[in-house]
């Protein structure tokens, strides 16, 4: 009967055997890990909680962004010259490839030579075009951050777990599992927690790269849209709605 609750150690002396805690749900080994895996977890359920923030976030922007190149790529399409362009495209990305494009041509005079003003007026859409892809970028370095590194940091709450199971074991001068099970169970949640954070991280961060990618070429259909219609202009002799002299004379 006695040895349900004690043990021989090494020297003959009974030693009491350890009991498993009763509580081995997830909040229970938490509240019963080392103050280190306690961070640990903590900073991983953080890590969580801003990978969901950064993918509702990012996912309103893009479906907002990508519905606005939409309108704006079928008035454009619909658009015979940039004035009507600009009348037609009010706000968004598309916008602002216009106003880039207007601005190259207010700067331009009647008599600079077209192709010039058309490499010009490329030039300037690519530069919007890719600060635009940066714009919608901006947040989803975390997500590979998190990624990368959440493994790890949970290998660390394991690593730190296991070894404070073996200083438990050399100071109870025995091997009986009860002993090193909890740290043990807390050692391995700190890595489930640092799969959780960086599977979903990993995942959100491919999807959103391939949806930026997508988002990016809607932008260069725009650029092409604009650049046809500033060569129509060119071509018909008109410099940001004003004729130009040179083709008059």
């Amino acid at each position: 009967m006695s040895s349900a609750l004690a043990q021989q150690g090494s020297d003959g002396a009974p030693v009491a055997a350890a009991t498993l805690p009763r509580d081995l749900s997830p909040w229970g080994m938490f509240m019963q890990a080392d103050m280190i895996v306690k961070a640990v977890m903590i900073g991983l359920a953080f890590a969580t909680l801003v990978t969901c923030i950064v993918c509702l976030s990012k996912t309103i922007e893009l479906i907002g962004a990508r519905r606005s190149v939409g309108r704006a790529l079928r008035a454009l399409a619909a658009a015979r010259n940039m004035d009507q362009a600009v009348r037609a495209v009010r706000d968004g990305p598309v916008a602002r490839l216009l106003d880039g494009a207007v601005a190259e041509l207010d700067l331009s005079t009647d008599r600079m030579d077209c192709d010039g003003i058309k490499a010009r007026i490329v030039s300037r859409l690519q530069q919007i075009e890719a600060a635009a892809g940066r714009r919608m970028a901006f947040g989803t370095g975390v997500l590979a951050t998190i990624g990368a590194t959440g493994p790890f940091v949970g290998l660390f709450g394991t690593v730190w777990g296991i070894m404070n199971s073996f200083i438990g074991i050399s100071k109870s001068q025995t091997t009986n599992l009860a002993v090193v099970a909890p740290g043990i169970a807390e050692a391995l949640l700190a890595t489930a927690l640092g799969l959780v954070a960086a599977i979903p991280a990993v995942v959100i961060y491919n999807l959103f790269a391939r949806q930026i990618g997508s988002f990016r070429a809607l932008l260069g259909e725009g650029s092409s849209e604009i650049a046809r219609l500033v060569g129509r202009d060119l071509d018909g002799g008109m410099i940001a709605g004003k004729p130009r002299l040179a083709a008059a004379e």
